[in-house]
């Protein structure tokens, strides 16, 4: 058992999940404020967001200010959860 690929893998794969709430955030955002931009933004991410870091690439090449602004809302959203993250994996994994 190789801990340090598996912290590894672990760690992209929350980070693919956190750029997805990003996109989910932003696509809400975008809905109140600029309707035809969520609508091309949702249409550009179907299908593309399971590896977070890929998607973020392809986005900015089509769009770099779309892509910042979700790499921003996830930096956000990461900072907030990380001081409880390790103590709900915690609780998850005892209680189960």
């Amino acid at each position: 058992m190789n801990l340090k690929q598996i912290a590894k893998d672990t760690a992209k794969t929350l980070q693919s999940y956190l750029t997805y709430q990003a996109l989910r955030t932003v696509l809400a955002q975008l809905g109140e404020t600029n309707p035809p931009l969520e609508l091309w933004l949702h249409n550009f991410s179907s299908g593309k967001i399971q590896n977070g870091e890929s998607y973020i690439e392809q986005l900015l090449q089509e769009k770099p200010d779309l892509a910042l602004r979700i790499m921003t809302v996830r930096e956000h959203i990461a900072e907030e959860i990380i001081e409880f993250l390790p103590e709900m994996i915690r609780t998850g994994i005892q209680q189960a």
